[in-house]
């Protein structure tokens, strides 16, 4: 069953008179593309996202115009990832200004899934922001590690804020997950909006997707978009294994 626990309204992207810019960032595992691609479009676009932080993105063949095909139909484009993140994937509205993308492999443990980051620093406004889409490993140890390398990574972008998300495959309780939350705001326990269990989508009782933002972004909401408009729970639950994660932030002037 779904359960919602939310605020009346999720504010909507603009541009401040100070130069600051709120902005929608949505993080979604989107299977590989392989449920339901028009229902997930429908969500996506429903969202209004500013930034997709996708994870398995598909990675074989033609990834490349089915992650395409994907934007298109949600209103974005591809910012950066894919096959060459292994599976991490950034896409963004044309509301931001791309200063520069990379993805980076990480250290393969042999009989593991390769895993990677999609990084990129844009603009909305006269806000600049350090971007990180991620999908931890299963194993604990190999979690905990990639863990510490998201943190490095971000801190890396040489931006004054950004925000990561991703599927962590842990709940809050875990050590991985708290390494984040305590380096970084986890957008859901500052400011819960919406439902919180993001797997699975046909039976959503754990919360092992998340967004994160540096200190200094204000945090105005955050949680799984249910009761949102436009958002339709028979294509959340039609569109891929998890529920998406919606976050409304206020990234400051840079």
């Amino acid at each position: 069953m779904l359960i919602v626990m939310a605020t009346p309204t999720l504010p909507n992207s603009r541009t401040e008179p100070d130069g600051s810019a709120v902005i929608r960032v949505l993080a979604y595992n989107v299977r590989s593309l392989r449920d339901d691609t028009s229902a997930l479009a429908r969500v996506i676009t429903a969202c209004a996202p500013d930034l997709v932080l996708v994870q398995e993105a598909p990675r074989f063949f033609r990834w490349r115009k089915k992650l395409a095909r994907l934007a298109a139909a949600s209103g974005q484009t591809v910012l950066t990832g894919g096959a060459t993140a292994a599976g991490p994937a950034v896409l963004c509205s044309l509301r931001a200004t791309v200063e520069r993308t990379e993805d980076v492999l990480l250290p393969l443990t042999p009989g593991l899934h390769r895993r990677g980051f999609a990084t990129a620093v844009v603009r909305f406004g006269g806000a600049r922001l350090g971007v990180l889409s991620c999908h931890l490993s299963l194993r604990q140890d190999e979690r905990h590690e990639q863990g510490g390398m998201l943190l490095d990574r971000l801190g890396a972008l040489g931006a004054e804020h950004a925000v990561a998300g991703g599927d962590l495959n842990e709940r809050p309780g875990g050590r991985t997950f708290r390494r984040l939350a305590g380096a970084l705001q986890d957008c859901r326990a500052v400011s819960p909006w919406g439902g919180e269990f993001t797997s699975t989508a046909t039976d959503p009782h754990q919360r092992i997707d998340a967004v994160f933002a540096t200190e200094g972004v204000e945090v105005l909401g955050c949680g799984v978009p249910l009761g949102l408009p436009g958002v339709d729970e028979d294509d959340l639950r039609r569109a891929t294994d998890h529920l998406p994660v919606l976050a409304a932030l206020r990234i400051p002037a840079s």
